[in-house]
């Protein structure tokens, strides 16, 4: 049977001996006398709940002893359970371990100026840290590949490879020729000024060949390929098989980043010489549909204004737009949190990031090419 017995006559501070048998099946004193009794005690009176012969408990027992601290804690009493069984006790701070509920005291915990300015240059350095570790990493597992120590499915390579080539050649063809019309519209316009329509030609394919191609094709891939690497292995995180391959002691990094690396490396420069393809295609059709130029002169044309190293600019632009876009969606994906929130942000993320690297990698190329007079 539980009992409670509360010790009051010259007991400071205030003793409450809890015994027997405490569960569901068992009848329990009613807490209502033993609260009657707390409040009488003075604000600051000390209340003690001690072991008396405890038996066997459950949570009846941390629900009556919740009842009676929260009281003691309202009547300002000085409440302590240190003598109570260790189990009872860690059970009764984490009834109390609530923390404060965030906002509550916007004032007090508002951050000036510069803290928050700190904040986010660690922030920022943290993730360029980071960024760098996954890169050592990827390397890492390349060369386990290379000496054949790499643990790894061929045949996700292949489905990598069928996700991030074949399927996206609609939209990048699409894209590619849209772009590719539109610079030779914006040329026409003010080429046609000076008499000088048939350079359209040039402009297009220099362009397309050196940078639009490239960029655009990354771009697209950055929207459809790195977010999709990203919502796959951050589900992946969520379920908890990234943690199950480790635990195998297979390398996650062999496992699901190398085939997606190694796919999207390979397809980008096929994909970026479709989108060569097409682009220059739009840029005839205006050409000869708005310029009345012919097909052949702007097709020889075409030839003359572009040549191999054009071509050789723009595929190792996709190289490295390769790498950058595979890595970031991985990245984001295997560093993502434990909720389907998480898996969104890092898709996000991954996008976000993979355009930003896009674009300032293809500048900082550009101006290495034009200081080295390539």
């Amino acid at each position: 049977m539980a009992d409670a017995a509360a010790i009051a006559e010259g007991s400071n501070p205030l003793t409450i001996k809890v015994s027997g048998d405490w569960g569901l099946g068992n009848p329990v004193p009613p807490v209502d006398d033993v609260l009657a009794e707390l409040g009488a005690l003075p604000a600051g009176a000390g209340l003690e709940l001690a072991d008396g012969g405890l038996g066997s408990w459950d949570t009846v027992l941390i629900a009556y002893l919740s009842r009676l601290v929260e009281a003691g804690q309202a009547g300002s009493l000085k409440v302590s359970y240190g003598q109570l069984p260790a189990g009872v006790r860690g059970l009764l701070d984490l009834a109390f371990a609530v923390g404060e509920r965030e906002g509550a005291r916007r004032e007090a915990t508002r951050k000036s100026f510069l803290t928050r300015v700190g904040d986010r240059a660690i922030a920022a350095t943290g993730g360029v840290a980071d960024g760098v570790a996954f890169l050592g990493e990827a390397i890492q597992s390349v060369g386990r590949l290379l000496t054949g120590r790499a643990r790894w499915e061929p045949a996700d390579f292949w489905s990598a490879v069928q996700e991030s080539g074949p399927r996206a050649l609609g939209i990048v063809g699409l894209i590619s020729f849209l772009v590719g019309a539109i610079l030779a519209f914006v040329g026409a316009v003010q080429l046609e000024q000076f008499g000088a329509g048939i350079f359209v030609a040039n402009l297009v394919g220099l362009a397309m060949t050196r940078e639009m191609a490239a960029m655009m094709t990354a771009v697209i891939m950055a929207g459809r390929t790195a977010a999709a690497y990203a919502a796959e292995l951050g589900t992946m995180r969520v379920n908890e098989e990234i943690d199950a391959l480790s635990t195998m002691g297979i390398e996650p990094m062999d496992y699901l980043v190398l085939p997606r690396l190694l796919a999207l490396v390979a397809m980008m420069p096929l994909l970026t010489l479709y989108a060569d393809l097409l682009g220059i295609l739009g840029g005839m059709l205006v050409g000869v549909s708005m310029m009345d130029l012919g097909a052949l002169a702007y097709y020889q044309q075409t030839i003359d204004s572009i040549g191999v190293d054009d071509f050789l600019i723009g595929i190792g632009k996709s190289v490295v737009f390769g790498v950058l876009v595979s890595l970031i969606g991985c990245m984001r994906g295997i560093q993502a949190g434990n909720s389907a929130r998480a898996v969104g942000d890092a898709a996000t993320k991954a996008v976000v990031t993979c355009i930003v690297a896009i674009v300032v990698s293809d500048a900082t190329i550009t101006v290495i090419l034009t200081v080295l007079g390539i």
